[in-house]
């Protein structure tokens, strides 16, 4: 490796792929598109590897209720197919999302820990629309918001940045923390599309009030739209509110191969963003940067995407895939971000 290039911890664990359904698109072809390519790739020697232990119910419940908990493991138990209509489970799918969980809880103590650094969890079922009582969006446990919780607790950190790019609004993640200062929540997801949450004027409620930022965008927006949004809205409220932690719910559903959704998202769009937070990291919290995976259902696309998220945090120097698609900044989106920001002014100096 290169002087200036970084290892980054990849937290994997082999019975991730047992939580599959063959005909859903959130099924462990996932996981394996991406470990294959990194092996074609030869990147094998720029990560390190890091097998996760599960989560304890007892963390678990810091983010959801003890029967929901339950309620889920004897789902699993009796065989049931589905805990709601796009959530699936098989049998040993509560096992495999105690032990997503505590991928992200492995993540974060590896971070924490001697070696540091910046740490993506491998991770599946994924977690972000998971709500205290109820499993959403193929998530059955909120997997950062539990990493959140753990990371106040544990490690007394008082300032924590949840940065969710997934298409997809995190829900839950927003409901866990609303009314809690202690944790900034950002979202840039496309709208209107599932689940209808993350509204611009969602902004929090009683302390919590203004770190709640929600960016809705419209459908097809792109490169030039996302790196819009971070440089006038994103990296200046990560600025101001300086998190000793960031933790990144990496959904790779914004990309514009994906079937579920409708953005316009390239590598390079990923590379760029994830390159803005490894920045904020540097300057904030110790280069503390902390990714879980949550969507991206376009299986070579997802794969590709991943690496380049790898190559920015690790100043790798590998070459982008230009698909070259050419985007400027769109009208919609850009009408979007100026409804953002008037909301947000209330709270930030933006």
């Amino acid at each position: 490796m290169a002087a200036n290039e970084e290892k980054i911890g990849i937290v994997y664990h082999p019975d991730y792929l047992l939580h599959s359904n063959a005909k859903h698109p959130e099924r462990k072809e996932r996981l394996e598109q991406i470990n294959n390519a990194l092996e074609e790739k030869g990147l094998q020697e720029k990560i390190e590897k890091i097998e996760p232990l599960p989560a304890d119910v007892e963390d678990i419940a810091l983010v959801h209720d003890y029967g929901y908990i339950q309620s889920v493991e004897e789902a699993c138990k009796s065989g049931k197919r589905f805990l709601d209509m796009d959530t699936y489970i098989v049998p040993e799918s509560y096992r495999v999302a105690l032990l997503s969980a505590g991928g992200a809880l492995t993540g974060l103590k590896t971070i924490f820990g001697p070696a540091g650094g910046k740490t993506f969890v491998f991770n599946r079922p994924p977690g972000h629309h998971a709500e205290r009582n109820r499993a959403m969006g193929f998530c059955l446990f909120n997997n950062v918001a539990v990493a959140a919780a753990v990371a106040k607790r544990d490690f007394g950190i008082k300032k924590i940045a949840i940065v969710d790019w997934d298409v997809h609004h995190g829900n839950g993640t927003q409901h866990t923390f609303e009314d809690d200062p202690e944790v900034l929540f950002i979202s840039t997801h496309q709208s209107p599309a599932y689940p209808g949450t993350g509204r611009v004027d969602e902004v929090g409620r009683d302390e919590g009030e203004g770190f709640s930022v929600n960016i809705p965008l419209p459908m097809g927006s792109g490169d030039m739209d996302y790196a819009m949004v971070f440089e006038q809205l994103v990296i200046p409220v990560l600025d101001q509110y300086k998190p000793e932690l960031v933790i990144i719910s990496a959904g790779q559903d914004a990309y514009n191969r994906d079937p579920l959704a409708g953005m316009s998202l390239t590598e390079q769009g990923y590379y760029n963003m994830a390159g803005a937070l490894a920045s904020a990291a540097e300057r904030w919290s110790q280069g503390r940067i902390l990714l879980c995976l949550e969507g991206g259902y376009h299986l070579q696309g997802q794969a590709e995407v991943v690496i380049q998220i790898l190559n920015a945090l690790g100043k790798w120097g590998l070459p982008v895939n230009e698909q070259k698609i050419k985007f400027k900044p769109g009208n919609q989106a850009q009408r979007s971000l100026e409804i953002a920001l008037k909301v947000q002014k209330a709270y930030w100096n933006l």
